[in-house]
């Protein structure tokens, strides 16, 4: 029996998530208490074991600061195509994510800020 019944997708996603929360210095518990998600289902959709709805996908996304849309795509829930300008916005958020010179409470105050913008030029 394959130790990832999902197969690549479930891995994919788990490893994205494992990726993001540890970027964003966040244990598994963190995360969970953010997200509302308990703790022993947002390790099994990180190793791959199970495939979270849109509605966790969600509350893990504000968990994370991350855009909704990167994790429905990276589900397989949304196209990567219909979803091109999200992957943009992803790349700046991850790279804040990533800044280890910013403290926490500075990428916050980025990140807003970054939102203000974006959510003024949206057509």
């Amino acid at each position: 029996m394959s130790k990832n019944p999902l197969n690549d997708l479930g891995e994919s996603l788990g490893d994205y998530l494992r990726e993001q929360r540890t970027s964003a210095q966040l244990s598994l518990r963190q995360l969970s208490a953010l997200a509302g998600v308990s703790n022993p289902y947002l390790s099994q959709i990180e190793r791959g074991l199970k495939r979270p709805s849109a509605e966790i996908l969600q509350q893990l996304a504000k968990g994370l600061q991350v855009s909704a849309e990167s994790l429905y795509v990276r589900a397989g829930i949304l196209d990567a195509e219909a979803a091109a300008p999200v992957a943009r916005t992803s790349d700046v958020r991850r790279a804040l994510a990533e800044d280890p010179v910013l403290t926490a409470r500075q990428k916050r105050t980025l990140l807003d800020i970054y939102d203000s913008y974006v959510e003024d030029d949206a057509p």
